[in-house]
């Protein structure tokens, strides 16, 4: 097509040297930029998805804070894997790099969300609900009527005065020719999750804070053996960073007996545990002493400690003699359940045999069968044929060099396997009650028959895996988390609504319009305005049409 005979071009538009310069943000810029980013509601969302999904480790990998004996078994097991999973702090994911980073960037998040919406918040309860829309009809929620013998400022009244009964917040407004109430209702939403989001920092908050003070230890306790609350006492010992060994309140606790319970009856759930109590005598400060008794999922509060139920399996009592014929050790040793028939492992740590220590690996078994190839294995969890199977090792035990060992494995590295393994001699076997000559003369060991001693009159005593646990926080994050709910729920399901009724004057009466609107979805806002019309028609005594 060709252009117009009058047309002229625009003149091309004059080149800039350099080019088009952009304005610079600066580093105040920048860091402006990056909080907006850092403190909005997307972001604090991102960073709680990312806390929960760090936490999932926590469950999956033992934790040397709850768990430190699952740890040594986890790297007995996995050798390889173990010291990969140290590296990246899974053995100790709460209180690892990476995840006290996410939790103090949701932390900031959250403080940097909440002020500011807070703020607006407290500006709109105290604004005035807006005025009325000079078109109601454009409103989606929209009905109207006609309604005779009634004055503009009577209906008026009459639906201010029934708003405010609902729960609305009203304002008059009068124009030539027509009368208008606008009423606003629904900031419970925007408090609900106000509430809902300072809650989530108090439970941060709670956490942060109470998990300073707080503190969690294991005891293993054989049945007739003490434990009394004291730092050196414990097995293992988890405190928080502003810990005090003086805040342990003083107290002794006995494990009288230990009762375990098997089903016998249904074939379907033969064997399985149907009862685990531990009886007790706790000697309080100040206190006669008084018995108690800790069951699973059921704490046994002392002094302000939650005693915990944890675990449990058998201590078989052993007596080894070196080669002069002295009690080298005695005392039960608490052997670590591996299955649900509770076969279990155990080390036994000679440090004063005489001419050479020794160390022994060996497995119980409460009833023993022996399977087609011949090893042991118990096939319930009970005591009805208990064996117990030793290898043995002499030479250094590695204890005198100053390096922590566990009581639960054994380093054989530079020691010789004397019995069992490739020694060309057979594992020791006994039943309670039976004694093993240990080659060349290096002296006895007994499996000791403990049917006196034991509480229920059983040849092998039992042990006991206690927990206890101090968290002063805890019932702040309860608080915290109720809050949390509440205002969740009221941030969910309480609707945010401006509705208007407006009156214009007519000829043989007045016209109402009644009106809605709602921030966000709201599927009940036109049943709410229709409700509102027939209950102002009723008041009025008019008929809707």
């Amino acid at each position: 097509m060709s252009r117009p005979s009058d047309h002229h071009d625009s003149p091309a538009p004059a080149p800039r040297e350099g080019g088009v310069n952009q304005p610079s943000l600066g580093v105040v810029g920048y860091l402006r930029f990056f909080w907006r980013q850092l403190t909005s509601m997307r972001t604090a969302l991102v960073l709680l998805l990312l806390l929960a999904l760090a936490a999932i480790p926590g469950s999956l990998v033992p934790q040397r804070s709850s768990d430190p004996n699952g740890v040594t078994q986890y790297y007995s097991d996995h050798p390889d894997l173990a010291p990969v999973l140290d590296d990246l702090q899974l053995f100790d994911v709460f209180g690892s790099v990476w995840f006290s980073a996410i939790y103090l960037l949701l932390f900031i998040s959250l403080i940097g969300c909440v002020i500011p919406r807070t703020l607006h918040h407290l500006k709109a309860l105290r604004t005035p609900p807006p005025k009325t829309p000079a078109r109601l009809s454009r409103l989606e929620a929209y009905r109207s009527t006609e309604a005779k013998g009634v004055t503009a400022a009577s209906a008026i009244e009459s639906a201010r005065t029934l708003l405010r009964k609902s729960g609305y917040r009203v304002r008059v407004f009068e124009k030539a020719g027509e009368l208008s109430v606008s009423a606003e209702r629904g900031y419970l939403r925007e408090t609900g999750n106000l509430i809902f989001h300072t809650a989530l920092i108090g439970v941060l908050v709670s956490v942060g804070i109470g998990g300073g003070f707080a503190y969690n230890g294991q005891k293993v306790v054989v049945e007739g053996k003490p434990f009394v609350n004291v730092l050196n006492d414990y097995d293992s010992f988890s405190p928080g960073r502003f810990f005090d060994e003086g805040s342990l309140p003083p107290y002794r606790l006995i494990l009288d007996d230990f009762d375990a319970s098997y089903e016998t009856e249904n074939v379907n759930a033969f064997g399985f545990a149907s009862n685990f109590s531990a009886d007790v005598t706790v000697h309080e400060g100040g206190r006669s002493p008084y018995e108690a008794q800790v069951r699973v999922n059921e704490p046994l509060p002392i002094m302000g400690l939650d005693t915990y139920l944890v675990g449990n399996g058998y201590a078989p009592h052993v007596t080894v003699t070196d080669a002069d014929g002295n009690i080298a050790f005695t005392g039960p040793v608490p052997f670590i359940p591996q299955d649900d028939n509770l076969t279990s492992l155990g080390i036994i740590k000679v440090t004063d045999a005489v001419p050479e220590q020794i160390g022994m690996r060996g497995f119980f078994y409460p009833s023993a069968a022996v399977l087609e190839s011949g090893a042991l294995t118990s096939n319930f969890a009970d005591l009805l044929d208990p064996v117990l199977t030793l290898n043995v090792y002499t030479g250094d035990l590695g204890l005198d060099d100053g390096t922590p060992r566990s009581v639960y494995s054994l380093n054989v590295e530079g020691m010789r396997e004397i019995v069992g393994g490739d020694s060309g001699v057979d594992s020791i076997q006994l039943r309670p009650g039976e004694s093993y000559e240990l080659p060349g003369g290096r002296g006895t060991v007994t499996f000791d028959d403990m049917s006196e001693a034991s509480p229920d009159g059983e040849s092998v005593l039992r042990f006991a895996s206690f927990d206890v646990h101090h968290d002063p926080s805890a019932g702040w994050v309860l608080v915290f988390t109720i809050l949390v709910i509440g205002g969740l729920i009221a941030g969910l399901f309480v609707p945010r609504r401006r509705v208007w009724v407006k009156a214009i004057d007519g000829d043989e009466g007045i016209r109402l319009e009644y009106a809605g609107l709602a921030r966000g979805e709201d599927p009940g806002l036109d049943g709410a305005v229709r409700d509102l019309a027939e209950r102002h028609a009723q008041a009025l005594g008019v008929r809707l049409s």
